[in-house]
């Protein structure tokens, strides 16, 4: 293992659970424990728990930290009341993503959640365009944070925590827990219901163990990176780096639920607003008709001509086919269009469906 990778606070706790671990995004993760498939439908029928532990948090107040926020994001901070989250994304002037993030909105100052690979990047970009009364702290390295998914999740968690049982979707309670001050959201990356748990690198692994003692009647079981990666492709929500980057557009990538051209000025408005005229391609959802499984880079193409290409793509173990998210060129991009990819040399049939490709997950239950 590369000496150089970061390693979570709940490291010991994979190597134990026997946990296939690979670099990534600067740690040393687990991929999977008893397996993918296992894992994707333990969180889509029970509870799973997960390590995210190398997401990056920023730490944003001051007198202009929600002016500086709307600025830097598409979505309008404003509409956010104390104990509420926001899916957001920064875009370069260019209208290019620099990097999509969940936004919790406290008292007197806002957390900022990034992508781990984008830490550095991030924080050079906010620190570039932030008003001068307005302040970041990176406090990445000192949070932790672990996912408990799936449609047990509130059963379970609160029995440890009675307070989430009254949780809204994408709101967040303050709490104290062993004499430690943690923070609890009901967010996820799966689609299912579930909540998110930010606390400090010392009592995170406290908490890990406390889940465990008491959910064996639950059937929780730790799932990893790879389930991760399954389960939210099959919701069709986009990963940095593969769907989303600085060559992709909030309205080509899905993404113009999120971007509030009405709130004032924000950083790359003019270019996402002329793009929106001129796009000439979408990201959809692509379901395998012939028995294959597409992957990131493979070409699509319509009577002879290439259109597009996967941006991430496999096996779905809830649908048992193959599935992927893709650019295509309009108007190659409605429901029901028929496809053919290039496997290998080979061509596949294909169809454009409607997202998620999964419908019944329990997220808003």
């Amino acid at each position: 293992m590369n000496n150089n990778q970061k390693k979570t606070s709940l490291y010991n706790k994979h190597i134990e659970l026997g946990a296939r671990i690979v670099p990534f995004a600067g740690y040393e993760m687990p991929l999977q424990y008893e397996g993918v498939i296992k894992e994707h439908l333990t969180v889509r029928s029970q509870v799973g728990i997960f390590d995210v532990s190398h997401m990056g948090e920023f730490i944003l107040s001051g007198a202009k930290a929600t002016d500086s926020l709307n600025y830097v994001t598409l979505n309008d901070v404003r509409n956010l009341a104390v104990g509420q989250a926001q899916y957001s994304a920064m875009c370069y002037e260019d209208g290019g993503i620099v990097d999509d993030l969940l936004i919790y909105r406290y008292s007197d100052y806002y957390m900022l959640v990034v992508n781990a690979a984008n830490i550095e990047k991030d924080w050079n970009w906010l620190n570039k365009h932030l008003m001068a009364e307005a302040e970041l702290v990176n406090r990445s390295d000192e949070i932790s944070l672990i996912a408990l998914q799936g449609p047990k999740s509130k059963d379970l968690l609160s029995l440890i925590v009675p307070e989430v049982s009254d949780l809204k979707y994408y709101t967040f309670c303050e709490l104290t827990y062993k004499n430690k001050s943690i923070t609890i959201g009901r967010t996820g990356y799966t689609g299912e219901l579930g909540y998110e748990i930010y606390a400090d690198n010392a009592i995170i692994p406290i908490i890990w163990d406390d889940l465990f003692k008491i959910g064996e009647e639950f059937n929780l079981a730790p799932a990893g990176l790879a389930a991760r990666d399954t389960l939210r492709l099959e919701l069709k929500y986009c990963l940095y780096g593969n769907d989303i980057d600085q060559t992709t557009h909030p309205y080509e990538a899905g993404l113009g639920w999120i971007t509030k051209v009405d709130k004032g000025n924000f950083i790359g408005k003019q270019a996402i607003l002329d793009r929106k005229e001129k796009m000439d391609r979408r990201l959809v959802c692509i379901e395998m008709i012939d028995k294959a499984i597409p992957r990131q880079g493979y070409e699509i193409y319509k009577d002879g001509d290439k259109i597009g290409y996967f941006t991430s793509g496999g096996q779905s173990p809830s649908l048992e086919k193959g599935i992927g998210l893709a650019y295509v060129n309009r108007p190659h991009t409605k429901s029901g269009t028929e496809l053919e990819v290039d496997i290998r040399g080979k061509r596949k049939q294909a169809i454009v469906v409607k997202p998620p490709f999964y419908k019944n997950g329990t997220a808003l239950d």
